[in-house]
């Protein structure tokens, strides 16, 4: 029987992604939607907000992030920023993770005394949801590896997306089917991470 941490040990970061996914648009939302709305939420708020991106905006969004990058990198570095970019656009799809302020602001004028906490507590929700996105998809046999090219990417992502100017931009999922093995994962020592008390 395959266990949850089975699964969680296959999560890794693949790079070398393709498009041979036998699951349809349809299941792959369907899945994704699912892992995201059974994510715990500190005060249920459910602030995690999401754009997945098959096809042609798939392939967008990453012509975007070329764009965007291509004045902030020396010329000489910028092939190898392309092959990187052109590593992703070959992947199947990608989930865009986005966080909404609104509800973060009405959280703090409602619950005055954690104000200052659901900042972070909105991103912990946002990285539990993408985390088991991740699973989510590892279980059904794809690979995904994990972005951050916010905010260089934010203003052109809203505009191409009619993105609301509440949702800001968390992270980038790029999944598809798994073409070459993950490497290696290395661990720290147990040591040095965990401590344990009572009998």
């Amino acid at each position: 029987m395959i266990t949850f941490t089975d699964t969680l040990k296959k999560r890794r970061s693949i790079y070398d992604l393709g498009r041979n996914v036998t699951l349809s648009n349809e299941e792959l939302t369907s899945l994704i939607q699912e892992a995201i709305k059974e994510s715990p939420t500190a005060f249920n708020a459910q602030s995690t907000r999401a754009v997945i991106l098959f096809g042609d905006a798939h392939e967008k969004v990453w012509e975007i992030t070329e764009e965007a990058l291509r004045p902030l990198t020396p010329p000489e570095a910028f092939p190898n920023t392309q092959n990187k970019l052109a590593s992703f656009k070959k992947a199947y799809g990608t989930v865009l993770f986005f966080k909404d302020t609104d509800v973060v602001k009405g959280l703090q004028e409602q619950f005055a005394l954690y104000a200052d906490n659901f900042p972070d507590w909105s991103e912990q929700s946002n990285g539990i949801a993408t985390a088991n996105t991740w699973v989510a998809l590892t279980e059904k046999g794809l690979g995904a590896n994990l972005q951050h090219y916010n905010p260089v990417i934010d203003e052109a992502v809203a505009k191409e997306w009619d993105i609301p100017t509440n949702w800001k931009l968390r992270s980038q999922l790029v999944f598809g089917s798994p073409e070459s093995p993950a490497l290696e994962k290395e661990y720290m020592n147990d040591e040095d991470r965990f401590r344990v008390f009572g009998e």
